[in-house]
Protein backbone atom coordinates (compact mmCIF):
# COMPACT_ATOMS: atom_id res chain seq x y z
CA UNK A 1 0.00 0.00 0.00
CA UNK A 2 1.32 3.58 -0.61
CA UNK A 3 -0.26 6.79 1.68
CA UNK A 4 0.35 9.59 -0.48
CA UNK A 5 0.37 13.55 0.67
CA UNK A 6 -0.78 15.88 -1.99
CA UNK A 7 -0.10 19.13 -1.08
CA UNK A 8 -0.44 22.85 -2.30
CA UNK A 9 2.59 24.26 -1.84
CA UNK A 10 5.76 23.43 -3.66
CA UNK A 11 8.59 25.53 -1.92
CA UNK A 12 8.10 24.88 2.02
CA UNK A 13 11.29 25.66 4.73
CA UNK A 14 13.92 23.34 4.24
CA UNK A 15 13.13 22.11 8.26
CA UNK A 16 9.30 20.41 6.74
CA UNK A 17 11.09 19.01 3.82
CA UNK A 18 13.45 17.41 6.30
CA UNK A 19 10.83 16.67 9.08
CA UNK A 20 8.33 14.91 6.34
CA UNK A 21 11.56 12.64 5.10
CA UNK A 22 12.75 11.44 7.93
CA UNK A 23 9.48 10.10 8.93
CA UNK A 24 8.70 8.59 5.28
CA UNK A 25 12.07 7.39 5.17
CA UNK A 26 10.83 5.11 8.11
CA UNK A 27 8.04 4.02 6.50
CA UNK A 28 8.34 -0.20 4.56
CA UNK A 29 7.91 -0.46 1.67
CA UNK A 30 5.04 -2.27 2.64
CA UNK A 31 3.41 1.32 3.88
CA UNK A 32 5.28 3.66 2.01
CA UNK A 33 4.53 7.58 2.48
CA UNK A 34 4.99 9.77 -0.62
CA UNK A 35 4.41 13.37 -1.41
CA UNK A 36 2.76 15.20 -4.52
CA UNK A 37 3.66 18.62 -4.37
CA UNK A 38 0.98 20.66 -6.47
CA UNK A 39 1.86 24.71 -7.56
CA UNK A 40 -0.64 26.82 -5.52
CA UNK A 41 -3.02 29.41 -7.18
CA UNK A 42 -1.27 31.96 -8.37
CA UNK A 43 -2.75 35.29 -6.03
CA UNK A 44 -1.73 38.21 -8.60
CA UNK A 45 -4.12 36.02 -11.26
CA UNK A 46 -6.78 34.50 -8.67
CA UNK A 47 -7.48 37.29 -6.75
CA UNK A 48 -10.41 35.82 -4.19
CA UNK A 49 -9.94 33.30 -2.19
CA UNK A 50 -12.73 30.55 -3.39
CA UNK A 51 -11.66 30.89 -7.06
CA UNK A 52 -7.92 30.04 -5.56
CA UNK A 53 -9.34 27.28 -3.85
CA UNK A 54 -10.99 25.99 -6.79
CA UNK A 55 -8.24 25.93 -9.22
CA UNK A 56 -5.69 24.27 -6.47
CA UNK A 57 -8.60 21.34 -5.68
CA UNK A 58 -8.15 20.69 -9.75
CA UNK A 59 -5.12 20.64 -9.34
CA UNK A 60 -5.15 18.18 -6.29
CA UNK A 61 -7.76 16.11 -7.85
CA UNK A 62 -5.35 15.94 -10.45
CA UNK A 63 -2.56 14.39 -8.70
CA UNK A 64 -4.73 11.86 -7.01
CA UNK A 65 -4.39 8.68 -9.07
CA UNK A 66 -7.87 6.77 -9.93
CA UNK A 67 -8.99 4.13 -7.43
CA UNK A 68 -7.08 5.91 -4.43
CA UNK A 69 -8.95 6.24 -1.52
CA UNK A 70 -9.42 9.81 -0.88
CA UNK A 71 -8.79 11.77 2.61
CA UNK A 72 -9.52 15.40 2.86
CA UNK A 73 -7.75 17.41 5.72
CA UNK A 74 -10.12 19.71 6.83
CA UNK A 75 -10.66 21.45 10.12
CA UNK A 76 -13.97 19.72 10.08
CA UNK A 77 -13.38 16.10 10.05
CA UNK A 78 -13.03 13.61 12.37
CA UNK A 79 -10.27 13.89 15.02
CA UNK A 80 -8.52 10.64 15.76
CA UNK A 81 -6.33 9.47 18.94
CA UNK A 82 -2.90 8.15 18.25
CA UNK A 83 -4.93 5.28 18.79
CA UNK A 84 -7.71 5.61 16.79
CA UNK A 85 -5.49 6.30 13.97
CA UNK A 86 -3.79 3.19 14.32
CA UNK A 87 -6.92 1.44 13.68
CA UNK A 88 -7.69 3.56 10.67
CA UNK A 89 -4.38 2.75 9.25
CA UNK A 90 -5.03 -0.94 9.82
CA UNK A 91 -8.38 -0.57 8.15
CA UNK A 92 -6.98 1.12 5.08
CA UNK A 93 -3.91 -1.44 4.83
CA UNK A 94 -6.29 -3.95 4.91
CA UNK A 95 -8.39 -2.64 2.15
CA UNK A 96 -6.12 -3.10 -0.51
CA UNK A 97 -6.01 0.17 -1.98
CA UNK A 98 -3.58 3.13 -2.31
CA UNK A 99 -4.36 6.31 -0.15
CA UNK A 100 -4.32 9.52 -0.68
CA UNK A 101 -4.30 12.38 1.82
CA UNK A 102 -5.38 16.25 0.16
CA UNK A 103 -3.81 19.00 1.91
CA UNK A 104 -4.95 22.52 0.78
CA UNK A 105 -3.00 25.72 0.60
CA UNK A 106 -3.46 28.81 2.79
CA UNK A 107 -7.07 29.11 1.93
CA UNK A 108 -7.65 25.50 2.59
CA UNK A 109 -9.57 22.98 0.54
CA UNK A 110 -12.35 23.83 -1.61
CA UNK A 111 -16.04 22.16 -1.07
CA UNK A 112 -15.61 20.19 -4.33
CA UNK A 113 -12.04 18.57 -2.85
CA UNK A 114 -14.07 18.29 0.76
CA UNK A 115 -16.90 16.44 -1.23
CA UNK A 116 -14.64 14.45 -3.67
CA UNK A 117 -12.60 13.07 -0.53
CA UNK A 118 -14.15 9.53 1.18
CA UNK A 119 -13.33 10.65 4.50
CA UNK A 120 -12.02 13.60 6.03
CA UNK A 121 -9.48 14.33 8.84
CA UNK A 122 -9.05 17.02 11.36
CA UNK A 123 -5.66 16.84 13.10
CA UNK A 124 -7.37 19.27 15.51
CA UNK A 125 -9.50 22.15 16.06
CA UNK A 126 -6.31 24.66 16.02
CA UNK A 127 -5.10 26.04 12.76
CA UNK A 128 -1.38 25.08 11.07
CA UNK A 129 0.47 26.54 8.66
CA UNK A 130 -0.60 23.92 5.75
CA UNK A 131 3.62 23.50 5.46
CA UNK A 132 3.84 21.99 8.87
CA UNK A 133 1.09 19.81 8.38
CA UNK A 134 3.42 17.77 6.29
CA UNK A 135 5.37 17.18 8.98
CA UNK A 136 2.48 16.37 11.47
CA UNK A 137 0.27 14.22 9.17
CA UNK A 138 3.92 11.94 8.96
CA UNK A 139 4.70 11.69 12.01
CA UNK A 140 1.27 10.56 12.81
CA UNK A 141 1.47 7.75 10.14
CA UNK A 142 4.50 6.31 11.32
CA UNK A 143 3.76 6.65 15.13
CA UNK A 144 0.41 4.70 14.10
CA UNK A 145 2.08 2.28 11.76
CA UNK A 146 4.69 1.86 14.71
CA UNK A 147 1.41 1.08 16.88
CA UNK A 148 0.68 -1.84 15.04
CA UNK A 149 4.07 -3.17 15.02
CA UNK A 150 4.21 -3.26 18.22
CA UNK A 151 7.06 -1.08 18.00
CA UNK A 152 8.04 1.12 21.14
CA UNK A 153 8.16 4.42 19.47
CA UNK A 154 4.74 5.21 20.53
CA UNK A 155 4.51 5.26 24.75
CA UNK A 156 0.68 5.58 25.27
Amino acid sequence: MRIKLVCIGTRPPSWVREGYQDYARRMPRSCALELAEVPPARSARLRNSRRARDDECQRLLTAVPDGDYRVALDEKGEQWTTSELSRVLEHWMGRGRNVSLMIGGADGLSKECIDAADTRWSLSRLTFPHAMVRVVVAEQIYRAWTILQHHPYHRA
